[in-house]
């Protein structure tokens, strides 16, 4: 089957009385979400989304790169011809893939000003059993044709009418995907010279892994740091580092877990978004600091999704000088 033939089953399977496609609610930024992916039961990624808003329309995709990020991780680029594809910087991607019954959801990696110069988003993807993933890490290849459809509700969108913020970036393992998008983004929007625009306040990034061999997109993230140091920086932690650190890393890189002393040195309660990724211990861990780090948590709801084997979780906080002003967001994203 065609994909043109593929995305157009796909979307008369989808059309009418399945509850996949509520419509669009636009989220308070006040609202907390936490979103949890269980390893012991694989629910579809489908069934744990259902409630989650996504777009209607499925578009078709063509592998045009494939790139070995790590050792376990591939980095896809994709071809995404359609005008109207769009998404927002942290925004994930139902991926289907012909032959293969279940549906992926992979977090977009790249920044939106890719997708408006070149056409293309990239998805780094972790080796697993998972049919999706196994199927990018074993069968994929240039030209092969999938479709996806943007879906998340949450994301940095900022508008040129919006207040400026920082922003704290927390990344654990794999979770860096999203908050590399949003990463990317604010050093797109600072590089624009004409027209009415918004202007990010500065970005810190905090990435843990368990070495430097698991660090993605290190050398990018040093490049923007050495673009705008007024504006950007970033600490690389490693957990288990059996070897020397390289010296290109060294300058970034500290041995142990993020701390909250370091979360405190950027944490400004009155205009200061924070955006966490990672696995559960390391979610848990940085929710018992919100307190000491000027957070307190808002209404919570809770979703539930696959997008990998992996648990992850994800948060989203109110700055606690905000409370009933403004409502800056700290938001702690998988």
């Amino acid at each position: 089957m065609s994909v043109p033939c593929f995305v157009r089953t796909l979307s008369r399977s989808f059309a009418g009385g399945s509850g996949l496609f509520t419509p669009a609610v636009c989220s308070s930024c006040k609202d907390t979400v936490t979103r949890k992916m269980s390893s012991r039961r694989q629910t579809d990624h489908l069934e744990r989304t259902a409630s989650v808003h996504r777009q209607m329309e499925l578009f078709s995709a063509r592998v045009s790169d494939i790139m070995n990020e790590s050792d376990t991780v591939k980095r896809l680029r994709l071809e995404v011809p359609h005008p109207d594809f769009s998404f927002r910087a942290g925004q994930w991607v139902d991926f289907f893939i012909p032959g293969v019954d279940t549906v992926g959801g992979f977090s977009i990696c790249s920044s939106p000003g890719l997708l408006q110069r070149e056409g293309v988003i990239e998805l780094a993807v972790k080796y697993t059993r998972h049919p999706p993933a196994h199927w990018i890490h074993t069968k994929c290849s240039v030209d092969s044709q999938v479709a996806v459809r943007v879906g998340g509700n949450f994301y940095f969108d900022p508008q040129p009418s919006d207040p400026v913020v920082d922003l704290l970036l927390i990344a654990g393992g794999v979770g860096i995907n999203p908050l590399y998008s949003i990463l990317l983004h604010a050093a797109d929007l600072l590089r624009q010279t004409h027209g009415h625009r918004y202007t990010p306040g500065r970005t810190h990034l905090c990435y843990s892994v368990k070495n430097t061999k698991e660090l993605l997109f290190k050398n990018t993230i040093i490049d923007i740091c050495h673009e705008r140091p007024d504006k950007f920086s970033c600490d690389f932690h490693v957990t288990q580092q059996s070897s020397d650190i390289e010296r290109e890393l060294q300058p970034y890189t500290i041995n142990g877990r993020i701390s909250e002393k370091e979360l405190q040195r950027y944490v400004d309660p009155e205009h200061t978004l924070c955006y966490l990724c990672g696995p559960p211990p390391m979610i848990e861990k940085t929710a018992h600091l919100r307190f000491s780090i000027g957070v307190v948590p808002l209404r919570l709801l809770c979703l539930s999704w696959l997008l990998t084997c992996s648990l992850c979780s994800l948060l989203l906080f109110s700055a606690k000088s905000q409370l009933g002003k403004s409502g800056c967001i700290l938001v702690l994203w998988i």
